[in-house]
């Protein structure tokens, strides 16, 4: 690494990327219900909004082929990842159909749920605002669950732990 300030231009992205890498976030895998079935996309642009009313965000890539579907639900969920989850994350983060072997209900406005994460919020899209290469997706929390364990770390390029006892 250098010691070098720069602006983050088209030449040096990958730079600005390993930059953004810098920030320790957590994994989320986001579903919602399409006509040919449940879909799912890893990410880890979640953010809290609001208490009052309850929002939180995430922002799906534009140039994803799954994007469409994505930014245009009424509804759609987001799964907190526990530690041991990082292949269930590579497999959302690869194909956003693995449901055919993955064990999952729906709730009462058909989103697919994920059993057995950290936490999961049931939203309804509460407004999609143009974030550059990303949209903003705001949800309004309908439900949610907490479940057991330590969260999912994405930094650096690689996954790990956070240990909130340690």
């Amino acid at each position: 690494m250098t010691d070098e300030t720069f602006a983050p231009t088209a030449e040096n992205q990958r730079r600005f990327r390993d930059a953004l890498g810098c920030f320790a976030t957590g994994v989320t895998v986001v579903t919602v219900p399409t006509a040919q079935g449940p879909l799912g996309m890893t990410a880890n642009s979640f953010s809290s909004v609001s208490l009052d009313p309850p929002l939180v965000l995430w922002c799906p890539a534009r140039n994803s082929e799954r994007h469409p579907f994505f930014a245009g639900a009424s509804h759609f969920a987001i799964h907190m990842l526990r530690d041991d989850q990082s292949a269930l994350a590579m497999d959302f983060a690869r194909n956003g159909d693995p449901f055919a072997t993955l064990q999952h209900a729906t709730n009462a406005d058909n989103v697919p749920l994920l059993p057995d994460c950290l936490a999961r919020f049931e939203c309804r899209t509460y407004a999609v605002h143009d974030g550059g290469d990303h949209d903003i997706v705001v949800g309004q929390v309908e439900r949610l669950w907490i479940g057991e364990g330590k969260p999912l770390v994405f930094a650096q390029s690689h996954f790990g732990c956070f240990d909130p006892n340690a």
